[in-house]
C-alpha cells in the first residue's frame, strides 16, 4: 500500500472527529493486505491520549472478505437487548466496543464471566471477547471499579461505540 494514501487517511481521521478508526483491505489474485489507522483508544486498549494515531499495517494473507473502506462509527441501534439504551448515570464510565463483531462474556462456554453486574475489575483486565472475522479479540477495561451494568448478552453481535458496561469508578 502506497504511503501517500495512508498518509491521507491519518489526514481525514485527524479532520473528522466523529470518525474512531478507517480501515482498508484489499486483495489481489488471492493475496490480501490490509492497513488500519485508528486514534489511539480507539482500536487499542490503552489508556487515550486523543489526537494521537495509530497506523498499523497487517501482512497478506490468503484469505480475506472482499475489502472497502470503513470506519464511520455506527449510530443508534443499541443492539437486540430490548429497552432503548438509556443515557448513563454521570458518574458511571461506559466501556464501550471497538469494533464491530459478536460479544462473547466468557473465555469459552461454560466457563466463568469475565466480568458481570457486581464484579470489581482493574484497569487493564479483560471483561469480555468480540470476535470479528474470526479473530477473538480481548476487550481489556480502561478503568478501574465495580461493573454495574452489563449492557449486552453473551453471543449478541454489537456495533462499533456501542456501549457494552458501565463501571463505577468510585466504588
Amino acid at each position: 500500500m502506497n504511503l501517500d494514501i495512508i498518509a491521507q487517511l491519518v489526514k481525514i481521521l485527524k479532520d473528522a472527529p466523529e470518525l474512531g478508526a478507517i480501515e482498508v483491505r484489499r486483495g489481489l489474485f488471492g493475496a490480501w493486505s490490509s492497513v488500519r489507522v485508528s486514534k489511539a483508544g480507539v482500536f487499542t486498549n490503552a489508556g487515550g491520549a486523543g489526537g494521537h494515531v495509530v497506523v498499523a499495517q497487517a501482512p497478506a494473507s490468503g484469505a480475506a472478505p472482499a475489502g472497502g473502506v470503513a470506519g464511520a462509527p455506527q449510530t443508534g441501534g443499541g443492539g437486540g437487548a430490548g429497552a432503548p439504551a438509556a443515557v448513563a448515570p454521570s458518574h458511571l464510565v461506559e466501556i464501550k466496543s471497538p469494533m464491530v463483531g459478536t460479544f462473547y462474556s466468557a473465555p469459552e462456554p461454560g466457563a466463568e464471566l469475565y466480568a458481570k453486574a457486581g464484579s470489581r475489575v482493574a484497569a487493564g483486565q479483560v471483561v469480555c471477547i468480540i470476535e470479528a472475522m474470526k479473530i477473538m479479540n480481548e476487550i481489556e477495561s480502561e478503568v478501574a471499579g465495580v461493573v454495574r451494568e452489563v449492557l449486552v448478552e453473551n453471543a449478541q453481535p454489537v456495533e462499533f461505540g456501542q456501549p457494552l458496561f458501565r463501571v463505577d469508578p468510585h466504588a
